[in-house]
């Protein structure tokens, strides 16, 4: 990191209840270039993980996030914090009760908690929650980072997260008001035939029949339904099937994962996570780095063309294209 690029780094601050489950929905991300799990908002120093659960210390578990705000804005994370909460809950979150587990929002400067206040106030206003917004916003206190085992604890433990996250009921909140399609029938008029059928009836188009199976223009993927980042040109490579194929996604967390057992075979199934669409499959039978092929249907994506990302709204994965493929 060069002085230039340090000087113009910030940190955003954020507690959502478990810090494991606040580390990976702003990973990958242009423009991130750090996130600590830890404590912040009590009255002891250098707390231990014990002691903050005890609740004898005041602390909240909390993330934060070193982040480069001309590539990636502080709105935007703010968007993403959102939806990653229950922000209506005042006593804890999901499962998980108790002062160390409340949310809250830690400004670092005067613009943060100006952007953070009024994104509080349009969510409210927004009508997708028919409680109040509870989660405050309060100036940044000292942070101090968790233990080891805890940092990136979804990668260094990933059966047992995956587990957690969804035993707690975060996940299945977090679907009910973040995923899938509000209206059927604007999605009826807005998609094609074949569109509306792969993204909502997990149907697959005719290999070699789709647009993008043979695509190579610079540019990246998105959900056709929502608008999701999901697969960059950078990762696309011809695996001879008909459809097109990625090594991996833009992001993990943009992609969820089932098992499909259906046609008599065994395959996962990949779909977006805030369109809910169905994408098409990922199999193990990739080239490197990965090993991955993740085989996705052209009727569920919309390709967006280095040249318009900043036009329609993607400007921040420009930066992908500034530098050498990764290995």
């Amino acid at each position: 990191m060069n002085p230039t690029q340090s000087a113009r780094l910030e940190l955003a601050t954020f507690a959502g209840g478990c810090f494991w489950c606040m580390v990976s929905p702003f990973e990958q991300l242009p423009g991130i270039h750090g996130i600590i799990s830890g404590y912040t908002g009590g009255n002891t120093e250098n707390p231990t993980y014990e002691q903050v659960c005890a609740g004898h210390t005041g602390h909240y578990e909390a993330v934060q996030i070193t982040f480069d705000p001309s590539v990636f804005p502080y709105k935007r994370l703010l968007e993403l914090y959102w939806q990653q909460i229950d922000p209506t809950d005042e006593g804890g979150q999901f499962h998980d009760r108790g002062e160390s587990y409340q949310t809250a929002i830690f400004y670092h400067n005067e613009q943060q908690r100006e952007e953070a206040e009024q994104s509080k106030l349009e969510l409210a206003q927004s009508g997708r929650f028919d409680k109040p917004i509870v989660t405050p916003i309060l100036p940044a206190a000292p942070f101090y980072p968790a233990e080891e085992y805890h940092q990136q604890y979804h990668r260094k433990n990933p059966g047992h997260y995956k587990r957690y996250r969804k035993g707690s009921g975060r996940e299945d909140f977090l679907e009910r008001h973040w995923s899938g399609p509000a209206d059927k029938e604007e999605l009826h008029r807005r998609l094609s035939g074949i569109q509306y059928e792969v993204t909502q009836n997990s149907a697959t188009e005719r290999p070699f029949t789709g647009e993008y199976w043979d695509h190579t223009e610079e540019g990246i993927y998105v959900d056709i339904v929502s608008g999701e980042p999901l697969f960059s040109s950078r990762d696309k490579f011809d695996a001879g099937c008909g459809w097109p194929s990625f090594t991996r996604p833009l992001r993990d967390y943009n992609i969820k994962e089932k098992s499909d057992t259906s046609h008599f075979m065994v395959r996962t199934e990949v779909r977006s996570r805030i369109g809910d669409s169905h994408l098409g499959h990922v199999f193990d039978d990739g080239p490197e780095p990965t090993g991955l092929r993740y085989c996705i249907n052209s009727a569920a994506l919309h390709f967006v063309p280095k040249t318009d990302l900043e036009k329609e709204g993607y400007g921040e994965y420009l930066t992908l294209f500034d530098s050498p493929s990764e290995e």
